[in-house]
């Protein structure tokens, strides 16, 4: 939803130093008298005088800053009243728990920002985003079946639930990764948010339910600024505790996420963006395929270039060693068809000895049928795509190997188009795509009967 962005340049500073006619509210019965006395007492005054007057009677304070975003729509005063509320938390973010003392049991905490983040300029989107992330991290745990906000959990009352609070937080935080209203601050103040929330286990489920997960995967790229190496750091910090959830692990692994990172961790020299990455490799390291992605991607030996530089921090430190004997043990029980498989999948096809192992081709030539042939597809996918020509020659040989060792195999290849697909590589540039293009269309022709007369 785009904004008008002359508002959208605002800075706090800016917006604090205006003077909102209280008095003219008063009048006209926006705000009471007891109201306007906690302004004047508050309004324009360093924090060494609002420290005390928070102190001292912190809950009335929050509730004159709610009732005039609930009364007042002027958008100056909206921004006045938000920027009044965020300074307070900057200055001492304990102040949060002001917002569920009991005197404001019967107090919507949680709408007005709610409200504001869809309705907004960018400021006011930014800083209820802001202040909600604060509030939702600084609620009372569950007791005694309440909910913050005095609401019992088995309650009807008309007051926000905590959990349409954090859905609708969620829902906007997506809605600024797919569409950002600012060109430049949506994704990271998104960024940051999620960071905070995704702390919480619920917030990790409407995370994937609205299908956040893969907004994080572009923003996970090396970065050379300290605005982007901030904003890598905390999608990392994303992904990690995202690595914690089964459901969100189940579509990372659809993704390119590791590629990503251990481009990330090859490029950076930032101890808490590599210490995060590292503790996602470690979480992600068994659960699926992960771990045979990440030896296909040469993580053993980043690993050990890592572990030969001097890190500060006890947590990396610790992350690594436990990184390296996992791999170890993975690389141990990785059987060469997972092998091969990761290395059809990811596109990364060379001449290693595999390919031309007859004792390979036999222990594993029934693998070939998991999930509808789905190598044979991927393989199909290299022949009519690539530009890389051991890939095409690799993807070949492999198809002819595959038509001398399964007993359905010209069957199964010829359902697949293949003839002609491969057929155009005959005349390739390249003698080795030429040649191996002409053994598959060979056995296609002949069938496994005859094909052992063909040997490579």
């Amino acid at each position: 939803m785009p904004v008008a962005m002359d508002r959208a340049e605002l800075t706090t500073d800016q917006v604090l130093k205006r003077d909102i006619p209280w008095e003219t509210y008063m009048s006209t019965k926006l705000i009471s008298s007891t109201c306007l006395q906690l302004l004047k007492r508050y309004d324009h005054k360093p924090e060494a005088q609002r420290g005390p007057l928070l102190d001292e009677d912190g809950p009335s304070y929050v509730r004159v800053f709610l009732d005039i975003l609930r009364s007042i729509s002027k958008e100056e005063t909206v921004e006045y009243v938000l920027a009044l509320i965020d300074e307070m938390l900057a200055a001492n973010p304990k102040r949060a728990a002001l917002f569920y003392d009991k005197s404001l049991s019967g107090e919507d905490i949680y709408d007005p920002f709610l409200r504001l983040l869809w309705k907004g300029n960018w400021f006011v989107q930014e800083k209820s985003c802001k202040i909600l992330t604060q509030l939702i991290s600084a609620r009372p745990k569950l007791q005694n079946g309440m909910v913050p906000n005095g609401e019992a959990s088995n309650s009807k009352s008309k007051l926000t639930s905590i959990h349409d609070v954090l859905k609708g937080l969620v829902d906007w935080l997506c809605s600024q990764l797919r569409s950002p209203t600012h060109p430049n601050c949506s994704i990271p103040t998104a960024t940051h948010c999620l960071a905070t929330l995704l702390k919480e286990t619920y917030v990790r489920t409407l995370f994937v339910q609205a299908d956040g997960v893969k907004l994080l995967i572009p923003l996970i790229s090396p970065a050379s600024t300290q605005q982007s190496i901030q904003l890598l750091y905390e999608t990392c910090l994303c992904i990690w505790l995202l690595s914690f959830y089964d459901a969100a692990v189940d579509y990372l692994s659809t993704t390119r996420v590791i590629p990503r990172l251990v481009e990330v961790v090859k490029g950076s020299t930032k101890e808490k963006v590599v210490r995060v990455v590292v503790m996602s490799f470690r979480n992600l390291l068994a659960k699926g395929a992960f771990a045979a992605q990440m030896i296909d991607l040469g993580l053993p030996h980043i690993v050990q270039n890592l572990k030969a530089q001097a890190w500060s921090d006890e947590d990396l430190l610790d992350a690594l060693n436990q990184l390296e004997v996992g791999l170890k043990e993975n690389l141990k029980r990785l059987s060469s068809f997972d092998k091969y498989k990761q290395q059809v999948l990811l596109g990364h096809l060379d001449w290693s000895p595999m390919h031309k192992d007859p004792n390979f081709w036999r222990e594993n030539i029934t693998n070939f049928e998991e999930n509808d042939f789905q190598i044979l597809r991927v393989l199909m996918t290299v022949i009519d795509t690539s530009t890389d020509t051991t890939a095409l020659a690799v993807a070949c040989y492999d198809l002819s190997q595959f038509l001398q060792y399964h007993p359905s195999g010209r069957l199964v290849v010829a359902d697949l188009k293949a003839k002609d697909r491969v057929m155009k590589l005959m005349n390739h540039d390249n003698a080795e795509v030429r040649k191996n293009s002409l053994l598959c269309v060979q056995r296609l022709f002949l069938g496994a009967k005859y094909a052992s007369f063909l040997q490579a």
